[in-house]
């Protein structure tokens, strides 16, 4: 992997649909979810620092009331590569921002990628011939690349990328393919026409090109959030207008292009994440908790150390306690979480839950 790659982890996230264990200052990021002990942050930087020269090569962009908790959980980070915004903004002035900071330190040629914090990665080895393919690609073509998961379930809670029916070649043996478009997240009959096509791929929501390819695309189709961002710095993020990177640059750019890869990565959505990612074929439910059952099956439990769940009769439930707040959901509605929160935050009698 060449130094002109410099990982940048987009870590401003709140992780809503992980609550009440994911809270304001303390969200998805920042927890173990595995068993391992490693925070998602702490794993993605480690998978990162495999990329990079050093420390000195990777950057965090996070919101100011997150900063102190990256610091705590990153204390190898230099603090120059730290970017703290005073509001949340979406990644779209994230991204910008982060480029125009890093194009002043290391020129236009140099090859960026972003990544969120709160993924999982499980082959650490074709992650890296990904992203040294990447990297390749957004050199020789000036290209913006994005990573598609190849999708092997007709998922309702991705965003799905079609790709052209033609290959623009094969860089480090993977091939690239123009982006035809971007879809959000389908229905379940849309999804499996998605998969069957063999067009598709999850959108990972990760990306890599050159600063100076992304600086003019930015500037030709976003200059409502770049052109601030040039003249007064992170000042400029009160006005900014609050805007993905996938709406503000993906979806209008003709530089996108996709490399599917097939390494296991989850996004870690949801509670439902917690069974794809530690549930043996041998477990009726997975209890992340003391957990004491008379016909309970397919749940998934979490308590703080030491706390008790007891169930009888449940079948595909979630169940959290964490402090003074207890969750229970059906499996099947964890995308609903967030309206829930919607509700909590309307009283200010529970804001010390949030």
């Amino acid at each position: 992997m060449p130094r002109t790659l410099i990982p940048i982890i987009l870590a401003g996230g709140k992780g809503e649909r992980f609550w009440p264990l994911s809270r304001r200052t303390h969200p998805k990021q920042f927890l173990s979810l595995d068993g391992s002990g490693a925070s998602l942050l702490q794993a993605t930087a480690k998978r990162l620092l495999a990329v990079s020269d050093s420390w000195d090569d990777i950057w965090v962009v996070t919101a100011a009331h997150l900063a102190e908790g990256v610091r705590q959980q990153l204390p190898q980070l230099p603090e120059e590569n730290l970017l703290i915004e005073p509001e949340g903004r979406d990644t779209a002035p994230a991204v910008a921002w982060a480029t125009l900071e890093a194009s002043k330190r290391y020129g236009e040629d140099v090859v960026l990628g972003f990544f969120p914090a709160d993924h999982w990665i499980d082959d650490l080895e074709g992650f890296g011939q990904t992203l040294a393919a990447a990297a390749e690609l957004s050199q020789q073509e000036g290209a913006i690349a994005t990573l598609g998961i190849k999708p092997n379930y007709p998922s309702t809670g991705y965003g799905y990328i079609e790709q052209s029916q033609d290959s623009l070649g094969s860089f480090r043996d993977l091939p690239a393919y123009p982006v035809s478009r971007f879809t959000e997240k389908p229905d379940t009959e849309t999804a499996q026409q998605f998969l069957d096509s063999g067009r598709f791929s999850w959108n990972s929501g990760m990306f890599i090109f050159q600063a100076g390819t992304a600086l003019k695309e930015l500037r030709q189709h976003a200059p409502e959030i770049l052109e601030p961002l040039e003249q007064k710095g992170v000042d400029a993020y009160p006005t900014l207008t609050k805007l993905s990177i996938d709406y503000a640059l993906m979806e209008k750019t003709d530089k996108a292009y996709v490399l599917p890869v097939t390494f296991g990565w989850d996004d870690l959505g949801d509670w439902n994440a917690i069974e794809r990612l530690v549930k043996q074929p041998e477990d009726q439910n997975v209890e992340q908790c003391n957990h004491v059952s008379i016909d309970s099956e397919g749940c998934i439990l979490h308590a703080e150390d030491g706390e008790l769940i007891a169930t009888i009769g449940l079948d595909d439930v979630v169940v959290v306690r964490s402090g003074k707040a207890t969750l229970i959901v059906k499996k099947e509605r964890t995308q609903e979480i967030k309206q829930l929160l919607k509700q909590i935050k309307d009283n200010p009698e529970y804001d010390g839950l949030l």
